[in-house]
């Protein structure tokens, strides 16, 4: 492989639109909170308790 070029030389350009690792994690997690108290807020409805 091409050893001499730096490394950034090497590696492809990142995807500016692309979201941070972090902010998808986030993202990830708060998404599933709300389909929890979503689902059991739905389920109290149906059991009517």
């Amino acid at each position: 492989m091409n050893d001499y070029l730096p490394k950034k030389d090497l590696e492809p350009d990142p995807d500016p639109k692309r979201p941070s690792n972090t902010r998808l994690a986030i993202w990830i997690i708060v998404g599933a909170i709300g389909l929890y108290l979503l689902g059991s807020g739905i389920w109290g409805i149906i059991t009517a308790g």
